[in-house]
């Protein structure tokens, strides 16, 4: 049997956040967009940046502000199958994100940069 995809690690800025079960990579690149002229569909490309999404949790001595400090820096996100992602320009996106007490004080962070780049080990 052929191992597939079941843990992934993300490395933030170099330091390693242990993530839950259900992150999201969606790897950017040049897409396909249809466009209809008369009884015809082309298509017309666009770039569609990267994007990763994982949920990480509050932890105590933790310091929040670390976390989710502003500017770009590199992601990484490492996948037990052997694959590596690695987003140089990698910035949190989206509103300052909530976290929720009582579940182990979860954060879903969203990131956004330019095509990851994979390397397979």
């Amino acid at each position: 049997m052929a191992q597939v995809l079941g843990i992934v690690d993300i490395v933030w800025r170099g330091r390693n956040l242990p993530v839950e079960k259900g992150a999201k990579l969606r790897k950017g690149g040049m897409k396909n967009n249809p466009v209809t002229y008369g009884r015809k569909v082309g298509r017309a490309q666009e770039f569609q940046g990267s994007q990763v999404t994982a949920t990480t949790n509050l932890e105590r001595g933790q310091r929040l502000g670390n976390l989710l400090s502003p500017g770009e820096g590199e992601l990484q996100v490492l996948c037990d199958t052997g694959q590596t992602f690695v987003i140089p320009d990698a910035f949190l996106s989206d509103d300052i994100p909530d976290v929720t007490g009582g579940e182990g004080g979860k954060i879903e962070l969203k990131w956004e940069g330019s095509a990851a780049e994979e390397i397979v080990g």
